[in-house]
């Protein structure tokens, strides 16, 4: 019967996607929502936004307020019906709805997936019963995911958002912000949840793959391009996961992530550092509260987190959705509220606007209800709550033009071909080649007439797709993609070697088990054809289901028998090219020492396989970095950029010609570093004012020459150090980068501006300032790799 009705509704409303509204709440140019024949001010869009909110708040009833407090999610989660019924009349959102999120399940994985131009039909049929059939007319915020492209099936692919920072490419980033801005804005979307401003400090976590890098300058630097490039389209960008979120315990990311182990001045250095610096400078509309607590209490039910410091201090204007499950942990997990109710009412009391979960929203609501009849809840707070979901309403321009305009321009502008060669791109620049003994890169393809390529990551995809991004694309894994650039040149060979774990890990990085059978002769058989190859290239590491979210390791090698399919093959002398697929940093000591070369490509996306071929053979000089800190054994963790003085050390009594050695000392890789087919040269740094005020503004620049023979990509790293400080500060602080293109001889100036922000410390009383002294200014190739040093001196 259900279906019979969805079918007539789609015949009553699909004719109606591009048309006005009915006259009854059309009038000369103006929706009027509460169908009264009158503009009321807050259908005017002549008149200011807060005088609108004043207006639409006051004619609100409690019902209709806490509605504007609630997420639906999508189809098949919370929403059972894929488009209107009857039923919905009878359901708690008849009174409204602040947010419908599509993230997981909905109206993509229906029969309105295809052409794209049925979801922003299904979206406007979803709106208009909003706008028509509810009291006031309060249009929804639709959101979705989009931290490596949209969330939704074949939209444009980006790789993993730590593949992302690895193109120190900031132009990149803000275009891969506009296209998922401007596909989310063509299906309807009016929200996406992006970026993750976590600072990944802990490899062993398995989101590390989800964020940027390890630290906060370039976070923010990234993070703010992609904001801005998402609310370029009129769609509103929600940050995640606010705050201090990214180090439970341990690197264990569990259900609630809790207790992080971070001290006040660290908190606000490192993990609020991304938030402040956007919140006030890009004005991204949307926050996602975490559900982890800090010192002891649930980020989401804290009035220091969400009000003191997210809009008092950082000014933030928009709505702070939360995490899911994050209110039900204030009483299931945390514990701090010994019932579900008297959860609500600390998150509400603290400033979380819009609730989502997997539960019904009446959950939610009608405790919210009770706690203001009763009192508990100020009708002040419930005001000042709504209101702010209704402010991003207004200026996303929902209450004015609800409705998707032309729902076929999505057929043209979802994953158009005309960002193909961008999703290379992005895919070209986030390789980092981290060692190439006696330049056994690129390949030569006429001299190589057998080429075996081995190893499980070698044809998986499931590292391409990963989670929170586009589902269901056409994927090019490394072997194809080696086999398409080597045409008929050479001989492609594949052997798997090995699965990408054995039978008992992670048992067996405890105590390894001896090699079954199967494994010994799939080993052989990968032997057998290295011996009758020229070059053996080992694509090895992490699938999908060894990392990502809920998916923390606590050993950081590769995992199963891949390291004994790699030693196996280095022994037959054989050149080996390592090809590392994974989502966090590895402890590859054996393979560093042992293997010529190996390629960083983390979890590339659907064109990596293109990608990686390119580099491989020389049609591309890789040029990315790391931005993460690979350490030689977990026992050093955490070792990672920014770091304190001395905190790296080694023992007393380190040294070549001491006694008493402890630990392992120094990175394996470090943050900022990648090497390139060719050479770079750094002359002529120049900082001015050598002496200046603490309020003043420092100009740096410096002359980067290509001294090789090849055309490559050099990412030039600005690196301050205030010598002395009233606080201990960081011993050298990322404050600049540009990633440059230079062809072979050609030298450019690269130019860089800093202001008293980036000179900024926390001082004794928790106060940012420049402090008057003496700093100096590092340029290098990675944070271990400075070529050049200038002094400048500030005074007050």
């Amino acid at each position: 019967m259900k279906k019979t009705y969805l079918l007539l509704t789609v015949a009553a409303f699909s004719s109606l996607s591009m048309a006005p509204p009915p006259k009854s709440i059309y009038h000369n140019g103006w929706i009027d929502f509460n169908k009264n024949g009158v503009k009321d001010i807050y259908e005017d869009p002549s008149q200011p936004v807060e005088k609108r909110i004043k207006d639409l708040l006051g004619q609100m009833t409690l019902e209709e307020k806490t509605c504007q407090l609630a997420t639906l999610y999508g189809y098949k989660r919370v929403l059972r019906d894929e488009l209107p019924t009857p039923e919905w009349k009878n359901a708690i959102w008849k009174d409204g709805i602040a947010n419908i999120d599509e993230h997981l399940n909905g109206l993509k994985k229906t029969e309105w997936s295809y052409p794209y131009s049925k979801h922003a039909e299904a979206i406007n049929i979803v709106q208009r019963w909003f706008v028509e059939e509810t009291r006031l007319g309060i249009p929804v915020d639709f959101s979705n995911e989009g931290i490596h492209g949209l969330n939704h099936d074949k939209a444009t692919p980006l790789p993993a958002p730590i593949s992302i920072g690895s193109t120190w490419n900031k132009a990149l980033v803000r275009q891969a912000g506009q296209i998922a801005g401007r596909e989310a804005k063509a299906l309807g979307y009016t929200n996406v949840y992006a970026p993750i401003l976590d600072v990944a400090r802990d490899p062993r976590w398995g989101r590390v793959l989800e964020c940027y890098g390890e630290d906060p300058y370039l976070v923010t630097a990234l993070g703010q391009q992609m904001v801005e490039g998402i609310q370029e389209n009129g769609v509103a960008s929600t940050l995640k996961h606010y705050a201090v979120y990214s180090v439970p315990k341990g690197g264990r990311d569990g259900n609630a992530r809790t207790d992080p182990h971070v001290a006040p001045r660290e908190m606000h250095e490192l993990y609020l550092f991304p938030y402040r610096k956007i919140v006030r400078e890009s004005h991204p509309m949307g926050v996602m509260s975490s559900y982890n607590d800090y010192d002891g209490v649930p980020v989401s039910a804290s009035y220091y987190f969400l009000t003191e410091l997210l809009r008092q201090q950082y000014g933030f204007r928009g709505y702070v959705v939360s995490d899911s499950e994050a209110v039900e942990f204030v009483h299931t997990k945390h514990r701090v509220a010994d019932t579900p109710k008297e959860g609500v009412r600390q998150v509400v009391e603290a400033g979380m606007n819009v609730k989502t979960n997997f539960t019904p929203p009446e959950d939610f609501i009608l405790p919210l209800r009770e706690l203001v009849r009763e009192g508990k809840v100020s009708q002040e707070t419930l005001d000042r709550n709504v209101a702010n979901v209704l402010r991003v309403k207004f200026q996303l321009g929902l209450f004015d033009s609800p409705y998707v305009k032309d729902t076929k321009a999505a057929d043209k502008i979802v994953a158009s071909p005309d960002t193909k060669e961008f999703v290379r791109q992005m895919a070209r620049e986030s390789l980092v080649l981290l060692k190439n003994e006696n330049q056994l890169l690129p390949l030569k393809l006429n001299s190589l007439k057998r080429i075996l390529v081995t190893g499980p990551l070698a044809i998986d995809t499931t590292a391409y797709v990963s989670r929170y991004g586009p589902q269901h694309i056409e994927v090019t894994n490394v072997l194809e993609g080696i086999r398409d650039y080597a045409g008929k040149q050479s001989e492609v060979t594949y052997v798997k070697g090995c699965e990408v774990i054995d039978a008992t890990w992670p048992e067996s990085e405890i105590i390894p088990t001896p090699l079954t059978d199967t494994e010994k002769a799939s080993i052989a058989e990968a032997v057998e054809q290295a011996k009758q190859s020229d070059v053996v290239i080992a694509v090895l590491g992490e699938d999908e289901a060894r990392c990502g979210e809920s998916k923390s390791r606590t050993g950081l090698g590769l995992p199963g028998r891949q390291l004994q399919l790699l030693q196996a093959l280095q022994e037959t002398g054989k050149p080996v090219v390592l090809i590392l697929i994974n989502g966090q940093p590895l402890t590859i000591n054996w393979e560093n020492r042992y293997i010529p070369a190996i390629l960083e490509a983390w979890f590339p996306n659907a064109e990596g396989g293109h990608a990686i071929a390119e580099t491989l053979f020389g049609g591309y000089n890789p040029g990315g970095k790391l931005t993460v800190t690979f350490p030689k054994t977990i026992g050093q963790i955490e070792l990672n950029f920014p770091f304190k003085p001395g905190s790296h050390a080694g023992q007393p009594g380190d040294g070549p010609n001491g006694y008493g050695k402890t630990a392992v000392y120094g990175a394996l890789y470090p943050f900022g570093y990648g090497l390139s087919y060719t050479t770079f040269g750094y002359s002529n740094l120049i900082v001015k004012p050598e002496t200046g005020r603490t309020q003043g503004n420092i100009q740096v620049s410096v002359d980067v020459s290509n001294t090789g023979s090849l055309a490559g990509d050099e990412v030039v790293q600005l690196y301050m150090k205030d010598l002395y400080s009233s606080v201990t500060v960081y011993e050298s602080q990322l404050r600049g980068f540009e990633r440059v293109h230079l062809e072979p001889g050609e030298t450019k100036t690269v130019r860089f501006t800093l202001k008293p922000s980036d000179l900024e410390l926390l001082n004794k009383n928790m106060e940012w300032v420049v402090e008057p002294g003496d700093f100096q200014i590092c340029i290098g190739s990675s944070s271990e790799d400075i070529r050049l040093k200038e002094m400048f001196t500030l005074s007050e």
